[in-house]
């Protein structure tokens, strides 16, 4: 097989039609150098032709841009060589969106759908010499607008999606580009991946399919590849010419062979084999492993990949090569009855494990700039943070090769939904063989993934039509689109491709058919009564779902995030800047409104960052842990969400610039296979009484997500702000593999009391009556230690009244670092307790072995990094990293 790279240099030109104004009002020119994979936006801000589009209100000005339409073309060479291939094949991997395609000025083909591969044959368009391609892009905004004013009256659609312009779901195109309630209205336009020629004499391999069966230490590995084959064949001889007469007719089987190699995770040639046909274009070949490498999730085993080469011998020379990595594994979704109702299990190499991470959503609005390097960064991070899963949310895009690879080398399983979300879709024919087509070119392509654990219809559009009360108005022509669509054509489409991988057929869902999706003893549930409700965040307590794949709350981003994107005077959450970078409705309220239920209300604007954040990461640990300490009913929590795709306040735990929250740094820690966690026992009746819940009992317990029963010593401690020891308790325990423990509880009730009679001293004050000293609940706080018997010690502590109710000291924290070019380590000590500890650097952003900590004792808690965590900045020596050592507590916030 031949190929030439159409990628390079082409040339942009915005479409000045007489009604358009957009081009002299936003000073435009003819013409721009265009590099692709590329698009409108890209090629723009390389010219410096437009503002950056995220800083302060620029959106909006980007946004109207994508009401013209836009040219890209350029011109390349063809050779006889390559024009003597039977076959010449255009192929587009990503083209956004609506295009009509020509070749030396002859139209071959128009293209509706950005999710696609495309592959068009266009030998008859070229010639030798200088060709000329061209894409006329054209607009989606009067597309959609147009579509929606020409809607059937009995298919009228008046859904719109929260944040997102109304009539996506009539393209496509990822949804989130026309909005989100975290994302930019930004529907930009282009060749977003690789575009490439390819040709070929006689076939070429069109697809590789696997098959594994694991039984007794052995895995029987089946490889199948299918044949596209040229429109004649069958009538060429071999020696002649195209065109010239056949001397016999001849099969592709006399013309082509088929030799497969399989490699160990360690390079080593296992076996080669050469294939049997079934029917002339489909060859199959079978090979039994010994010892199989079996690839685990991260943290229960290693990820090893073996390489699968096939190879396409066209009259005994190699034609073409086709190489995948696979995982040798068995991975499915238990449904099995228990007492509680039907588990939602994942289950890999037959052992059932407690699904660990978070919601992803596209990386950026112009899709080009999400490079390898931005998604190995992301997937590093959450490996950090001991994510096994990763749910790529249907209202984005199907990621690139380059993201499967990741998850595959660092043992992530994908819950892959199909890109359907939050909206109501007419199916027409042209819309069924398009979605049709789109779900087979995308299953084929990631379906050897050892990744790719399952794939899930839509996101949250079954519960939308049995729950919200604005799809009760729709017509119900449209309500019965939907079972066709995602339980009769979607899953067709998904067997034909993949055949191998669990099917779900939407999120949330009890199993489909409005069968009470969301139920909380089946399937998979979606929470937001905490953040949409404004329920507190003990409301996560009582709840038991199976699974719950989607449940968040917002923050701001960090203070240097925003400063990229405001000025001084915008730096208010309500200024007119500050609420276009914040898409959900009245969501800089909610927060306020949860920072008025827990801490005090900060001193400026940059403390009031940092509280949304503490906010948001106790508010997920809260949930998480419950979760986990209820393992075995629920077997796995995906929060809302692990990024942003341009900088704002969102649900994130890591932001668009890829500085962590102290959400992240959180789930570093009730994420760890082996993770203790507390849980406060509120008094009774006090929230109303008291402004907030009061509590005088805490329960420690223990999580094991490895398949090692683990020993672990729990001291539990009640102490005051001084760190003064009021009583302690120790528990030795062995959380058995795959297991929960309680190791302890304590009632402080005859230590504290909630209202004070007599105050003794300002800190650590004490209630007398005759037989009692009372320590008030305001001046104490419990300390556990967790100490495992591989020596990690984890420390939580928490305070039996809400923290604005506390009378925190102020404290002073001393940072000793050391270290060299490589690494450093930060000392910090304090000598009252001083909770959710933030160190960060003035003009640098580094990744911390810890951070968003709780200093419960005059001991120093040490903290490191290495050059490798920096990821902006850089720093000379260990005087260098104090001097810009930036670092705050809570008790600074007010």
């Amino acid at each position: 097989m031949q190929k030439q790279t159409l990628n390079g240099m082409w040339t942009m030109h915005p479409v000045c039609k007489e009604e358009d104004t957009y081009m002299k009002a936003y000073g435009l020119e003819d013409s721009y150098q265009a590099w692709i994979p590329g698009s409108v936006l890209s090629t723009l801000l390389d010219a410096g032709a437009i503002e950056d589009p995220y800083y302060r209100q620029n959106e909006y000005t980007a946004r109207d841009l994508f009401w013209q339409d836009y040219i890209f073309e350029r011109s390349f060479e063809v050779t006889q060589e390559l024009l003597n291939q039977d076959v010449i094949q255009l192929v587009c991997y990503g083209i956004d969106t609506l295009a009509d395609l020509y070749i030396n000025d002859t139209h071959v083909i128009y293209m509706n759908n950005m999710h696609r591969t495309w592959r068009i044959p266009v030998k008859e368009y070229l010639h030798e010499g200088s060709n000329s391609i061209r894409f006329y892009f054209k607009s989606t905004l009067r597309y959609i607008e147009e579509r929606e004013a020409s809607a059937p009256a009995d298919k009228k659609i008046t859904i719109e999606a929260s944040g997102a312009i109304a009539g996506n779901q009539y393209i496509r195109k990822a949804h989130s580009m026309f909005g989100w309630d975290w994302g930019a209205q930004l529907p930009d336009a282009g060749i977003f991946r690789d575009i490439e020629i390819q040709a070929y004499c006689t076939a070429r391999i069109d697809e590789v399919k696997y098959q594994q069966e694991h039984a007794q230490g052995q895995v029987t590995l089946q490889v199948e590849a299918v044949l596209e084959c040229a429109d004649y064949i069958g009538k060429c001889s071999i020696g002649k010419a195209s065109g010239e007469e056949a001397s016999h007719e001849e099969t592709i089987y006399e013309k082509t062979s088929m030799e497969v190699c399989v490699y160990d995770p360690q390079g080593h040639l296992l076996d080669k084999h050469i294939m049997t046909t079934k029917d002339n274009v489909t060859y199959v070949s079978e090979f039994i492993i010994q010892n199989p490498q079996l690839w685990w999730v991260n943290g229960l085993g290693e990820h090893p990949l073996y390489t699968v080469e096939t190879r396409l011998l066209t009259q005994g020379e190699e034609a073409q090569t086709s190489t995948d990595r696979i995982g040798l594994r068995t991975f499915t979704v238990s449904r099995a009855k228990d007492q509680w109702g039907e588990e939602f299990a994942f289950m890999i190499n037959g052992v059932k494990f407690f699904a660990m991470g978070a919601d992803y959503i596209p990386e950026d609005c112009v899709y080009n700039r999400i490079t390898r390097e931005r998604m190995e960064y992301l997937a590093r991070s959450s490996v950090k943070a001991h994510y096994n899963c990763l749910r790529v949310w249907g209202g984005g895009y199907y990621p690139s090769d380059e993201f499967y690879d990741l998850c595959d080398e660092y043992g992530i399983i994908v819950w892959q939904d199909l890109m359907y979300a939050c909206n109501v879709y007419d199916v027409t024919q042209e819309f069924e063989d398009s979605i049709a087509a789109e779900t087979v070119d995308n299953a084929k392509r990631l379906r050897h993934h050892a990744s790719l654990g399952l794939w899930c219809g839509n996101n949250e559009i079954e519960s939308a039509w049995a729950y919200w009360g604005n799809y009760q108005t729709q017509s119900q022509y449209l309500r019965a689109d939907y079972i066709k669509q995602f339980e009769y054509i979607l899953p067709k489409a998904l067997k034909k491709a993949d055949d191998q991988t669990f099917f779900w057929p939407s999120s949330p869902s009890s199993g489909g058919c409005f069968d009470e999706p969301g139920a909380e003893n089946r399937g998979d549930t979606h929470y937001w009564e905490v953040w949409h409700g404004q329920k507190p965040f003990s409301d996560y307590q009582k709840y038991f779902f199976r699974f719950c794949s989607e449940f968040g709350f917002q923050s701001f981003p960090s203070e240097k995030t925003v400063y990229s994107y405001t000025e001084p005077q915008d730096r208010n959450i309500f200024s007119p800047v500050m609420e276009s970078h914040q898409k959900n409705d009245a969501a800089n309220g909610k927060m306020l409104y949860y920072l008025a239920e827990n801490f005090r209300y900060p001193k400026d604007f940059e403390s009031l960052l940092y509280v949304t954040q503490v906010l948001q990461a106790v508010a997920i640990k809260s949930g998480v842990e419950h979760w986990r300490r209820n393992r075995g009913r629920c077997m796995g929590t995906l929060y809302w969400q692990i990024n942003d795709n341009w900088p704002v306040a969102s649900w994130s735990s890591i932001d668009y610039y890829g500085r962590w929250k102290a959400l992240h740094y959180m789930a570093c820690r009730f994420y760890e296979p082996v993770a203790g966690s507390i849980v406060r026992i509120a008094d009774t009746d006090t929230a109303e009484r008291n402004g907030g819940e009061h509590f005088s009992a805490v329960a420690a317990h223990v999580q094991n997500e490895t398949a090692q029963p683990v020993g672990v010593t729990v001291t539990m401690t009640l102490k005051t702000f001084d760190f003064k020891v009021i009583t302690t308790a120790t528990q030795h325990v062995v959380v058995p593999a795959f297991g929960v423990s309680k190791a302890l509880e304590e009632d402080y009730s005859s230590h504290v009391q909630r209202q004070p009679r007599i105050l003794i001293t300002p800190s650590a004050k004490r209630v007398e009556d005759d037989t009692h000293h009372y320590y008030d609940k305001k001046d104490v706080f419990v300390e556990v230690v967790f100490t495992y018997e591989d020596g990690r010690v984890q420390i939580e502590s928490d305070t039996l009244v809400p923290y604005k109710h506390v009378e925190l000291p102020q404290s002073s924290i001393h940072a000793e670092v050391a270290g060299s070019a490589d690494t450093y380590t930060i000392a910090l000590q304090s000598n009252v307790y001083t909770p959710f500890v933030e160190v960060d650097f003035t003009d640098a952003d580094v990744i911390l072995s810890d951070n968003i900590i709780n200093l419960t004792d005059d001991k120093p808690r040490v903290i490191s990094f290495t050059t490798e965590d920096i990821i902006n900045g850089n720093f000379t020596d260990a005087t260098d990293v104090k001097n810009r050592l930036r670092i705050r507590s809570l008790r600074d916030t007010y």
